[in-house]
């Protein structure tokens, strides 16, 4: 898979995350594991992100470095959402989703967005 194509999959796959923790806060159930959720690695792109494919020159950039520090900052972020739903607290679940999640997503979004750019 291409670059590119790597970063369009990324974005769409961590935009189906607020749809999910919405539905988690509404539900009342955390139906994963915040500790999982919480590892950076674990997701597709957070594999690929830290795989062997990637060039090292690459990895070197400002742009790569961002990424990576925003996308572990968003699941952080979904994991403390999450604990806040196990814990019954959906009003603060709520205000993080507004503001910390919202703020880190979007933030992730055009970090992704200016390296695919920039990869041109």
């Amino acid at each position: 898979m291409s670059f590119e194509d790597e970063i369009t999959r990324a974005i769409a796959a961590h935009g189906m995350w607020k749809k999910w923790l919405r539905s988690a806060i509404d539900n009342g159930k955390a139906e994963a594991n915040p500790v999982e959720v919480a590892r950076d690695d674990g997701c597709q792109f957070g594999q690929w992100l830290y795989g062997s494919t990637i060039p090292d020159a690459v990895r070197a950039g400002t742009d790569y470095t961002s990424v990576v520090k925003l996308h572990a900052d968003f699941h952080q972020c979904a994991a403390k959402v999450l604990e806040f739903v196990a814990h019954g607290q959906k009003a603060q679940a709520d205000a993080l989703m507004a503001g910390e999640y919202a703020r880190i997503s979007a933030d992730l979004t055009s970090a992704m967005a200016k390296w695919m750019a920039a990869s041109h």
